[in-house]
């Protein structure tokens, strides 16, 4: 990516994934904002170099034996109290688990949010966003309880 994510603290008592829905619907372009340590970050548009590299990253796994690889969707993690803690999208991941109807039930009640414990394994491609990716997003993925991979490629 080229550019340097949008991070703003949130000081406020709305439910996280409601107000990424509202930074959302607020962008004057497509947007895939995550909550992170208590801030809204809103990364900048993945270019073609950044999607080729969580592919191919993607396909590599696949090819050797990780048949639950994936790219795109969203996961939520809770503290123990039910409040949202986190709302990530990895570049890629390998989940633990294809979705159940009781996953599925939770994605629909959380508005697109699967839940967390379905990933076993998170990456992230970056470059210009570096310290987002592999500082407040792999704290918050430890927290969670699964493993990290950066994949730094300054060309991207």
């Amino acid at each position: 990516m080229s550019a340097e994510p949008i991070m703003e603290p949130v000081m406020t008592h709305v439910d996280p994934i409601d107000l990424l829905s509202a930074i959302e619907e607020a962008a004057p372009m497509p947007t895939r904002p995550e909550y992170v340590e208590g801030m809204a970050i809103v990364p900048s548009t993945p270019n073609d170099n950044h999607n080729d590299g969580a592919f191919e990253l993607s396909f590599q796994f696949r090819s050797a034996g990780f048949r639950l690889v994936g790219m795109g969707n969203g996961y939520r993690a809770a503290h123990k109290d039910g409040r949202t803690m986190a709302l990530l999208i990895p570049d890629f991941y390998i989940r633990r688990r294809r979705p159940t109807e009781l996953d599925e039930s939770y994605r629909k009640a959380h508005k697109g949010w699967y839940p967390i414990d379905m990933v076993a394994l998170v990456g992230e491609v970056t470059s210009t966003n570096h310290e987002t990716d592999t500082g407040p997003k792999f704290r918050t993925y430890a927290a969670a309880g699964m493993e990290t991979a950066p994949f730094l490629d300054a060309d991207i």
